[in-house]
């Protein structure tokens, strides 16, 4: 069998569905110029992963189902692989507010699909069957799951495909397995998968496993971009049916990528990168399309932070250059009477080595002025709060006055701990560093030529009293950092913690720490996930509640 195959590494945006639709006609007649006999699109790609309860609204479906129409009747020969939402049944009413189209519990009928479409019809239609509900999922809160996988075959002598979706091939025994037992030749997996630290790794042994089990070949699609708090990273990849990689698409990038597949002798690797990036560098590329897309879909253009002189403004200021270029930074500096000359210098070197506007507004006649209303002059933690408020409160009306989108620089061990002041320095609409700890934000910063040395190894500081440090209030990052982690992904409880080698005393006072923050955390912008396990839509904890493990 042989078949060039387009592989459309797409990103959409939820709802945009006459946009998204643009794009899958867009690569459809890419696909057609390079004389592909197939090409594939991720899943949902009409409108977008995920749209959560916008299923819900009033004409969501029907707008989706006008779009997946104008698609099926694009295709010619060529078949048209794509993801999108469709009723269960023919007849069953889409608007899922009908309570005819209800399952029992009130879930829609509706399905996650992948259609296989050609000569402007549907040849083939494959729903989801294993839907997610964990992390970031709540598949089964909109879609009802398809009942069998089945095959189809392009012509004589072109062979037996399986499609499916997502999930379907990550399940032990599932439809991935069925579809090869029924004689499929090749899998075709259509994906929306968001990012994390090490799951390409995994996608890549799953898929080799599924091979090496039912001797089939492996297309896996993936979209790419960022979506409120994920990234999908793309990295789409083709393994033939002896094992051998034909293709790997490169990661968070876009395009229509052409490849072959051939059941004859293994070929060797196209399109590979020669070197896979280390894993601060895949973070580093992950927030900045992160913050991108976070700003672009929602309509903006610029973003504006605090630069403090510290490493966490930094690196934020770093990744946004990145992102959207240094004319659309815009850094403040917000001196009070506590603020360093090493703060001011370190403030100015980053702007100037970013090439970003520099503000320098100073809050100390704000701070007098915020002290003499009060009914009785702040002190201590009051006073300190007030600082970060007033900058705040600047911070939001430039932004206003820009027209730009505030980031927050608070880094993952600060948002657990409660370490920052709610309404202050948490201000923003995005947190770009707010799933790294503490070590990871210098193996970051040590990334960027424009950080100075100075900035990476300065002692950490909130600069809201007089000569104040983070280790005056917290353990050191060496032993903080490493007991949040084994706290939040690897799920331990205080006496395991303990066995671990922390001390009883630290422990206790973390957990204390991290429980009082729970309503704090439910207010903070999003933060763009890099790990398993972030805070935001993956983390699903009550902010009220008394158990302690």
């Amino acid at each position: 069998m042989r078949i060039r195959i387009g592989i459309a590494q797409i990103n959409p945006t939820v709802g945009d569905i006459d946009g998204n639709l643009r794009i899958v006609l867009a690569r459809i007649a890419e696909a057609r110029q390079a004389n592909c006999g197939m090409v594939v699109f991720p899943e949902l790609a009409l409108c977008g992963y995920s749209p959560l309860d916008l299923l819900w609204r009033n004409g969501f479906v029907e707008a989706v189902e006008r779009a997946t129409q104008i698609v099926i009747e694009s295709a010619d020969e060529m078949m048209v692989v794509f993801g999108t939402v469709r009723p269960c049944l023919r007849g069953t009413p889409a608007n899922p507010h009908d309570p005819s189209a209800r399952l029992d519990g009130g879930r829609t009928r509706l399905y996650n699909s992948a259609i296989v479409a050609r000569n402007g019809e549907i040849a083939a239609e494959q729903p989801k069957i294993e839907l997610p509900m964990f992390d970031v999922f709540s598949e089964q809160r909109y879609f009802t799951p398809g009942q069998d996988a089945g095959v189809f075959m392009i012509e004589q002598g072109h062979g037996t495909f399986g499609v499916n979706v997502c999930e379907d091939f990550w399940v032990d025994g599932g439809p991935t397995d069925r579809q090869a037992a029924l004689g499929a030749r090749w899998i075709v997996n259509i994906s929306a998968s968001p990012y994390y630290t090490g799951k390409p790794a995994i996608r890549h042994k799953i898929a080799a496993r599924r091979v090496a089990d039912h001797g089939v070949g492996f297309v896996y699609v993936n979209c790419v971009g960022g979506q409120d708090d994920l990234v999908f990273d793309g990295g789409s990849f083709v393994i033939d049916p002896d094992g051998c990689s034909l293709f790997q698409a490169p990661r968070f990038e876009e395009g229509l990528f052409v490849v072959e597949l051939d059941d004859g002798p293994c070929k060797p690797r196209a399109h590979e990168p020669a070197t896979s990036p280390g894993e601060i560098d895949e973070i580093r590329t992950a927030l900045s399309l992160g913050i991108r897309d976070y700003a672009r879909k929602n309509g903006f253009d610029r973003v504006l932070l605090g630069l403090s002189g510290g490493i966490d403004s930094a690196v934020t200021a770093a990744l946004a250059v990145e992102a959207l270029g240094a004319a659309n930074v815009i850094a403040v500096y917000l001196p009070s009477r506590h603020s360093s000359v090493d703060s001011t210098l370190a403030a100015r070197e980053v702007a100037a080595n970013l090439g970003t506007a520099l503000l320098e507004i100073s809050i100390e006649s704000l701070h007098d002025a915020v002290s003499e209303a009060m009914p009785t002059a702040p002190s201590g933690l009051v006073d300190e709060n007030i600082q970060p408020r007033l900058r705040a409160v600047l911070l939001m009306a430039l932004a206003n006055q820009h027209r730009a989108l505030v980031l927050c620089p608070a880094n993952k061990a600060e948002i657990a701990i409660g370490y920052s002041t709610l309404y202050g320095d948490t201000v923003g609409a995005l947190a770009p560093i707010g799933d790294l700890y503490k070590r990871q934000v210098v193996a970051l910063a040590q990334t960027y030529p424009q950080i100075p040395a100075s900035v990476i190894h300065r002692p950490p500081t909130a600069e809201l009293r007089a000569h104040q440090r983070d280790d005056q209030d917290l353990p050191p990052y060496d032993i903080l950092d490493p007991l949040l982690h084994a706290l939040i992904e690897e799920n331990l409880s205080r006496d395991q913690l303990v066995t671990q080698g922390f001390a009883a005393e630290t422990v206790d006072e973390i957990l204390h720490r991290y429980y009082i923050a729970e309503y704090k955390r439910g207010q903070l912008p999003p933060a763009v996930k890099v790990s398993a396990k972030a805070f935001g839509s993956g983390r699903r904890i009550p902010i009220t509640h008394k158990f302690r493990a």
